[in-house]
């Protein structure tokens, strides 16, 4: 009832939110895309680093934040300084003492004073709990010891007590059982069966925990009649008094005790226990001492200034118990408990198959009682306030839980992504975004919000265009559309320059060099989120993830439901695979968001509530893919569950078994053997995106629709210019590009239309990205084939060669250096002979003076050619600011400001703090520049820096 109530609660009371975000009466607006509203500007992980922040930081990082266009941060108290080998940072007062209050208070006034949503973590780090956890609070594990008996006789004894950690032990039961005669396998993968231990932290597949191997024929099992309950015959001491009849027995005594998980990366004195997840009354009374006096002290900003909590990621470990897990198991499968808990303790009771389904139910009880007793209650809190979560509940670390059941209580699904990192180097170590936009989806929720660009391994070496754009641009098309920086760390003034930082994250602060050329970058971010945070995804496929848990959806292209390249898909659980309905054929949430075909897993389990809806589903006109189930993996209801399941089964597949095949019932189908993938195109269903380009290069999307407007968002994931061709799902409008690099928008003017869809050729830069946009009708036979690109034709005129004067900022230089050098030719500032220039990090400004080619015509343009190392420079001819290139091609327009002789050229590149870091590294404190309490290093080389070219003017021919 509690469950229901709070969800009553959730979708009520968060409506509004949803209805703010989509309120747009019309589709996109060019107004609003060249300069997006202040809503859609990006957010921070706004890291109070070991409690060392000021008032004046706060102040300062706020109005930078404002300054660049951000929508918000989320104020996160967290230590990590010192990880990795660096060194610690000052502390600060202590998360919720007088003095962080008073800071926070500060930052609450602050934010409202300057129109930005605050974000708050409910604790210093990460593991929710803290100094004033007790071990009766905090998260439990199951614990036993066991004693083999001959009988007859009078047992008079004391039970040893099993293993306890932290001093703190509760008896659960006494259970006897005859002995088997022999010895059997062991259950594979036990401990994570179990819910003992987490599954690593980049979403693994966790459906290996459905099997186990066949084991010995006739394997000794104890029978659950057999199992004597005697814990009503032990005393307060331990001291079990027991008439043990003939035969060997085994007495277990079953426990719990704390698991012994800590906060993580937390400030100064915040260190303590993990609090129990699977008991609301843990949850509640942490709320009443550290979060509710937060709230109430800022009064009516919590809700308007402060709108969304956060924790963050499960990385605590594995728990299965609390003390009120029996009553909650027995209301949740229907069956007792104890006769099953020697299964944890490695003993078959039943069988191999009875034991495993046990040992489900388990994970899945954990499982519910983590969303319903946790995330559900942290939202009927925060909820009293007007105040939304914004958890990162779902992973990618495997904790015991549904994902999707998580999100379900939140209202921005918040998840992760990584800048490459030798922590992460792959891709599905990197991404895992496309969960949260699930969950976005199938909830009826607009915001996808992500931890982004963290990296563990070398500090201040990214490149802007090549790391982080195309790592943000690869999530976009995972269905992002809220970036949370990870990291903007607060530095007191004190601290120096870099100042202090965060052992991990791509450090994006006020701080960085390249702080004052940053908005050409966040600006395309923005206009992205504009983009992406209005109308509603297309996906043709929705894959049911199975009710196994632990359950976590992995990135996009892991394609379990086997859609892609041409199609998109959801992600589903159970508890929405319940809310389904069929419309027209269509597959419908109850918002109206709709799929063509329900994708089963491939691992033959389904619930028999799952069935059951498959079932009605395909009665109703759904098509769903998949093969035939073969169990339920689950004692509930057994083993008449499965005499339904196979009657089910029967009906929907057929009572034969063949590889491929395909079974009509009532309205609808269930086809199996083929991937969702050949099912459409079988179908005759046009493919909704294909782009096709050189073999071997990646291209992606993500389509949306906005009151009748379709438009896709593409990405080349490529780091080289290439020419593709796009086919989308549209006939009768004409295709515009708008470009998010720049905010320029402008109609496509070759394009083909063919059999309701349409074509064009697009030329992609390295990394580049574009939205097509579909809004304006046009007659649906006409075509536009006068050039072979959509994109001008550039061509070199003439190179700006000979010398450049190069100026230096002086405060950054050794003393007695010069800031202003000539340079002969182009080369990186590593390899000139001055050691300061060698070393130097910040903005230098490249001055020549030129005439201009006598072609001069508006379709003239300036090229810088290469740029290292961040990759960002700002462009001047003749006193105007031709604004900020961040991205190749590293090209202005120029024919207007041009003059025929003496047009003087300005151009200032930005390096990052890396190269100066390397030369302080051997100097004696009191000579360095810098101050950092980052170690440099040994291995850390010096970057290629500076304007390295060639720059060269360029004729654009226009398609």
């Amino acid at each position: 009832m509690r469950t229901c109530f709070f969800l009553v609660i959730f979708f009520v009371a968060t409506a509004a939110f949803s209805q703010t975000v989509n309120s747009s009466s019309s589709g996109p607006s060019e107004k609003l895309f060249a300069s997006p509203p202040s809503s859609s500007g990006i957010r921070c992980w706004w890291w109070w680093l070991n409690g060392n922040v000021t008032k004046e930081a706060i102040t300062r990082d706020l109005e930078a934040m404002k300054a660049k266009g951000f929508s918000g941060a989320c104020l996160f108290d967290a230590g990590g300084a010192e990880q990795r080998g660096n060194a610690q940072v000052p502390e600060g007062p202590m998360f919720g003492s007088p003095a962080w209050r008073e800071l926070y208070r500060h930052a609450v006034n602050e934010a409202s004073r300057l129109g930005l949503v605050l974000s708050m973590s409910i604790q210093s780090g990460w593991n929710l709990g803290g100094p004033d956890i007790t071990p009766a609070e905090a998260a439990k594990q199951l614990t036993w010891s066991e004693v083999t008996v001959k009988g007859p006789m009078t047992y008079r004894q004391a039970l040893s007590q099993p293993a306890t950690k932290e001093d703190y032990y509760r008896d659960i039961t006494v259970l006897a059982f005859p002995k088997a005669a022999t010895a059997h396998a062991p259950i594979k993968d036990l401990q994570a069966k179990a819910g003992t231990i987490e599954l690593g932290g980049s979403a693994p597949d966790t459906r290996f925990l459905l099997t186990d191997d066949a084991g010995a024929p006739n394997e000794a099992a104890i029978s659950p009649q057999a199992i004597q309950n005697l814990t009503a015959k032990m005393n307060a001491q331990g001291v079990l008094e027991w008439q043990v009849p003939a035969g060997e027995w085994v007495i277990m005594r079953f426990g719990y005790t704390p698991t012994g998980a800590e906060v993580s990366t937390s400030s100064g004195k915040w260190q303590g226990r993990v609090l129990d997840p699977l008991t609301a009354k843990t949850f509640n009374r942490y709320w009443d001492t550290h979060v509710e006096p937060l709230l109430k002290m800022i009064g009516p900003m919590a809700g308007k200034t402060l709108k969304y909590l956060q924790t963050d990621s499960w990385e605590a470990g594995g728990c299965n118990w609390t003390e009120t897990f029996a009553q909650e198991f027995r209301k949740r499968r229907g069956y007792d408990i104890f006769p099953y808990l020697p299964v944890v303790a490695g003993k078959l009771v039943g069988s191999r198959d009875v034991s495993n389904r046990f040992l489900a139910d388990l994970r899945k009880t954990i499982s519910d009682c983590v969303a319903d007793n946790h995330y559900a209650v942290f939202a009927e809190r925060s909820h009293r306030y007007g105040i939304g979560l914004q958890p990162e509940s779902a992973g990618p670390h495997a904790g015991p839980f549904d994902g999707l059941k998580n999100y379900g209580y939140s209202e921005i699904m918040m998840s992760e992504f990584w800048s490459p990192s030798p922590h992460r180097p792959t891709p599905v170590n990197r991404f895992f975004v496309k969960q949260a936009a699930s969950a976005a989806h199938i909830y009826n929720k607009p915001l996808v919000g992500a931890e982004s660009f963290t990296t563990i391994g070398p500090h201040w070496n990214d490149v802007i265009w090549s790391a982080m754009k195309s790592s943000a641009d690869h999530e976009f098309c995972a269905g992002l559309n809220l970036i949370y920086l990870h990291t903007f760390t607060c530095s007191p003034r004190e601290m120096g320059l870099p100042g202090q930082e965060y052992f991990a994250g791509t450090h994006f602060n006020p701080n960085v060099t390249w702080w004052n050329l940053s908005d050409g970058f966040i600006q395309y971010l923005s206009r992205c989120q504009y983009m992406l945070q209005q109308g509603q995804s297309v996906s043709d496929v929705l894959y049911y993830y199975g009710d196994h848990v632990p359950n976590i959806a992995r990135q996009k292209a892991d394609d379990p439901g086997h859609a892609l390249p041409e199609f998109d898909y959801d992600v589903i659980n159970e508890d929405r695979l319940l809310a389904l309905s069929v419309k027209n054929g269509r597959i419908m949430l109850p918002h109206g968001l709709s799929y063509r075909v329900l994708v089963l897993p491939d691992h033959r389990v389904l619930s028999l509530a799952a069935l059951r809806k498959v079932a009605q589903l395909v009665q109703d006109g759904a098509t769903v893919i998949g093969p035939k189930p073969k169990s339920t993996v689950s004692l509930v209801d057994y083993p008449a569950s499965e005499n339904e399941l196979k009657r089910l089964s029967n009906q929907l597949w057929g009572t034969g078994e063949s590889t491929v095949g395909e079974h009509k019932i009532g309205y609808g189908r269930v086809i199996w053997g083929k991937t969702a993938r050949e099912v459409l195109l079988g179908d005759g269903v046009k493919p909704d995106a294909e782009l096709t380009g050189i073999a071997g290069q990646v291209f992606d999307y993500f389509h949306k629709t906005l009151n009748g407007d379709d438009y896709y968002f593409i990405s080349n994931q490529n780091p080289v210019a290439t020419q593709l061709n796009a086919t989308f799902r549209v006939a009768g409008r004409q295709p515009e590009f708008w470009d998010p690099v720049n905010g320029q928008v402008r109609p496509a003017t070759v394009f083909r239309q063919q059999d309701g869809r349409i074509s064009l050729p697009l030329d992609m830069t390295p990394y580049g990205s574009v939205f097509v946009v579909f809004r304006k009708a046009i007659p649906a036979t006409k075509q536009s084939t006068l050039t072979q690109h959509n994109d001008p034709v550039y061509k070199p005129i003439s190179t700006l060669s000979g010398p450049w004067q190069v100026t230096f900022d002086s405060n950054w230089l050794s003393p007695k250096s010069q800031s202003s050098v000539t340079f002969d030719t182009l080369v990186s500032w590593t390899d000139r002979p001055e050691e300061s220039i060698r070393f130097y990090s910040g903005t230098a400004t490249y001055r020549k003076t030129f005439d201009a080619p006598n072609q001069t015509t508006d379709s003239l343009y300036l090229d810088l050619g290469d740029i290292q190392d961040v990759g960002i420079a700002r462009v001047r001819l003749n006193g105007h600011d031709l604004g900020i290139v961040w991205t190749p091609p590293f090209r202005v327009s120029v024919g207007k400001w041009l003059k025929p002789t003496g047009n003087q050229l300005d151009i200032d590149v930005v390096n990052s703090w890396r190269n100066r870091l390397i030369g302080d590294r051997e100097k004696p404190k009191e000579q360095r520049l810098t101050q950092t309490n980052i170690t440099i290093k040994p291995d850390w080389k010096l970057q290629p820096s500076g304007l390295l070219g060639p720059v060269r003017l360029m004729s654009a021919t226009q398609p």
